[in-house]
């Protein structure tokens, strides 16, 4: 710890922040860590990434691109991508998820982030994604999916899955996710919820919404943003609300086919949600961080719903036989929460 301490003080003062104050920023999910630095009226956010559980340069690349897309992403000051250290923009402390909670607009809120993602798939893929951005691919999205099973299942059923029960699982995926697969790509943020968007009031239209967390952005199915913003893990959002960002998204796009457009939604958001339902647990019993267990209800509800859809008929069927109804519960958390 003091040798990363003393890391972090030499980055500071290489690039002129040495003596700023610093306030701790929320902690997130993953292993980053944010600190605000301020020195006079200067403001800036160190990012600490150590590796090699974490990595910058992907941060750094798609926050410079989707500024030149126009968007509001955070400057990057200062980088040490060896040591995982970069110097952000601040953009301030005004997240959807606070403005929201203080009663601001939703419908002006989503419809200016709806607008973002519409910003984006108008592209073509070739300027919309970045050179070498990895592919949302089948492997992926099913390794994502299987979350629920890895984690979540044991930790209920008290008991792993063997080998032809996950054989059956990624089969019974297969069809659905070629579905989607079939579509032309785009740039997806893959994170893109209230929590890690911001609002800007004093910019001008789409850079208004200012973006966090994106540095796990992939190349795949425009859908997939939409439906992170609207099937949101940690809030309930007003079918009125979803109803209208879907009609604005829909309008902007004319030749849509919405059948298409909704069967995506619905397989994009099952494999989503099955992935928050592990990734949450996975987070009690290896991270310590039981304090995302109290979504889980909610994130079943929204998985129960998108299977529904006749494409998931055959995930639905083997989720129903693996985790009955009555065994969605909050798996009880393995240890004691660890300090942010």
């Amino acid at each position: 710890m003091a040798e990363r301490d003393d890391l972090i003080a030499r980055f500071l003062e290489r690039h002129g922040w040495a003596g700023a104050a610093r306030t701790t920023l929320a902690a997130d999910a993953s292993f980053r860590g944010y600190c605000r630095l301020m020195d006079g009226e200067r403001r800036a956010v160190l990012m600490d990434a150590p590796p090699p559980k974490e990595d910058v340069r992907p941060f750094v690349s798609i926050a410079r691109h989707l500024s030149k897309l126009g968007l509001s992403a955070p400057e990057v000051y200062a980088e040490d991508a060896g040591a995982g250290l970069l110097l952000l923009e601040d953009l301030g402390d005004a997240t959807y998820t606070r403005m929201l909670a203080e009663g601001a607009d939703a419908e002006q809120l989503y419809a200016c982030a709806v607008d973002v993602l519409i910003h984006i798939h108008d592209r073509a893929p070739e300027a919309a994604i970045p050179r070498a951005l990895p592919p949302y691919d089948e492997r992926k999205l099913m390794e994502e999916a299987s979350l629920l099973t890895d984690w979540y299942l044991p930790a209920v059923m008290g008991a792993e899955i063997d080998d032809d029960a996950r054989r059956d699982y990624a089969e019974a995926w297969h069809a659905p996710l070629r579905q989607v697969l079939a579509q032309p790509r785009t740039l997806v943020l893959r994170d893109f919820h209230v929590d890690n968007l911001v609002w800007l009031p004093d910019r001008e239209g789409i850079r208004r919404c200012g973006l966090l967390d994106f540095q796990d952005a992939v190349a795949g199915s425009p859908v997939y943003d939409l439906m992170s913003l609207l099937e949101d893990a940690r809030r309930e959002v007003a079918p009125v609300l979803t109803a209208h960002m879907l009609a604005r998204y829909l309008a902007a796009f004319p030749d849509l086919d919405h059948e298409a457009l909704g069967a995506s939604y619905a397989i994009l958001g099952a494999q989503r949600h099955a992935k928050v339902i592990g990734i949450f647990t996975r987070l009690s019993h290896r991270d310590g961080k039981s304090r995302y267990l109290h979504h889980i209800p909610h994130v079943w509800r929204l998985l129960e719903r998108a299977l529904a859809h006749p494409a998931l008929s055959q995930v639905k069927a083997w989720i129903d036989a693996a985790i009955p109804p009555v065994n969605r519960v909050v798996p009880p958390p393995s240890q004691p929460e660890a300090a942010a």
